[in-house]
């Protein structure tokens, strides 16, 4: 579970554009890797007599967010390796029976732990679907899945600190539990669809008993820790290229913009605010590269609601997430109903979160 690329049962080959096996050299991560350990060396060797220039200005944002982030990477790889111990079915067995308000929460909640990247979350929500979670369980598991894994919410906390990250977590967390609730509503009401592969979990089923048949047999010695320290390792490039793209992606505004103009841009106005959504819902960055860029929006640019925005536009309303919703459901009126709903929840929490603070 902990990457798109497990394969804890026979299934079809992966379609997601980041685990193929076919690809030998990962041209994200490598050249992504390459450009911020140069920036890094070159801010370390050179930052004197750059200064003032714009290659100064990218070797500092990159030499910044590297030094802020590696401890948050760390702790993310470990629990990687956590939660790639957890077997696909333990997850269908998490998330109850849908239709109900313990679901929902069940599902946010599923979602907040779960590590995944924006691919790996897509994959295991569709074959959630496929194997009978409801439509509002699906939603509220995509909402809060993408980018509040617990290595990403490490990384926040380094780049905007525990108060704002928390503020920002249960707030995202609130959208995911409403709008699967709305879309119950929706369901039972007859507007969407229900699921077709929805099924009650077995009345003899013992989770417990399961999970002790499970790690019963398991031996935890020397080499069960090294399998998973390199199944974690490598896992988490998926994830690590990410934040690469994330850092060099800073490290360019940072090149680009002065602190003037990137607040100018995208500022805590509404003009800022709808071009930061828009962009979120067009860039293909993932959840891990997204958080150095909110960050940036909320300390730089002054724009809490901005930063809130473009973490939730990329888990709400991006482009290929509605397509894999179109492909699972065969339906794009229900494909739409995820950012029809979201969206305006998440413009209002941002629009409240840009209010200056009362004197």
């Amino acid at each position: 579970m902990s990457s798109c690329c497990s394969k804890p049962a026979p299934e079809p080959p992966s379609q997601s554009s980041c685990c193929s096996p076919r690809r030998k050299i990962d041209w994200l991560f490598w050249p992504c890797l390459v450009a911020v350990g140069i920036a890094c060396l070159v801010h370390l060797a050179f930052q004197d007599s750059l200064a003032g220039t714009r290659t100064a200005a990218f070797a500092h944002g990159a030499f910044e967010m590297t030094t802020k982030m590696w401890w948050g990477i760390l702790l993310g790889i470990l629990a990687v390796g956590v939660i790639g111990m957890i077997p696909r079915q333990f997850i269908t067995a998490i998330l109850g029976p849908g239709g109900r308000f313990g679901g929902i929460l069940r599902a946010c909640g599923a979602g907040l732990l779960l590590d995944l990247c924006n691919h790996g979350i897509l994959l295991v929500g569709m074959k959630l679907y496929e194997r009978g979670a409801s439509l509002g369980q699906l939603f509220a598991f995509l909402i809060a899945s993408p980018w509040n894994s617990f290595s990403t919410t490490l990384i926040l906390i380094t780049l905007i600190g525990i108060k704002w990250t928390l503020a920002i977590v249960g707030l995202s967390a609130l959208i995911g539990i409403t709008t699967g609730l709305i879309t119950e509503f929706l369901v039972r009401s007859g507007f969407l669809a229900t699921n077709p592969n929805q099924r009650d979990l077995p009345s003899d089923f013992q989770f417990w008993a399961a999970v002790k048949t499970q790690y019963g047999a398991a031996t935890f010695d020397r080499a069960f820790f090294l399998k998973h320290s390199r199944r974690a390792l490598a896992e988490s490039r998926m994830i690590l290229r990410w934040i690469l793209l994330g850092v060099v992606l800073v490290a360019a505004l940072r090149a680009i913009f002065d602190p003037s103009t990137f607040a100018q841009w995208f500022g805590p106005t509404i003009a800022g605010l709808l071009l930061t959504f828009l962009a979120a819902t067009f860039i293909e960055v993932c959840s891990e590269g997204s958080s150095p860029l909110a960050s940036d929006l909320l300390t730089r640019a002054g724009a809490p609601g901005n930063g809130f925005a473009f973490l939730m536009a990329g888990a709400a309303t991006d482009y290929t997430e509605v397509l894999a919703l179109r492909e699972t459901t065969r339906s794009w009126k229900l494909a739409l109903a995820l950012p029809l709903l979201a969206s305006p929840q998440i413009l209002i929490i941002a629009l409240i979160l840009n209010q200056p603070p009362p004197l």
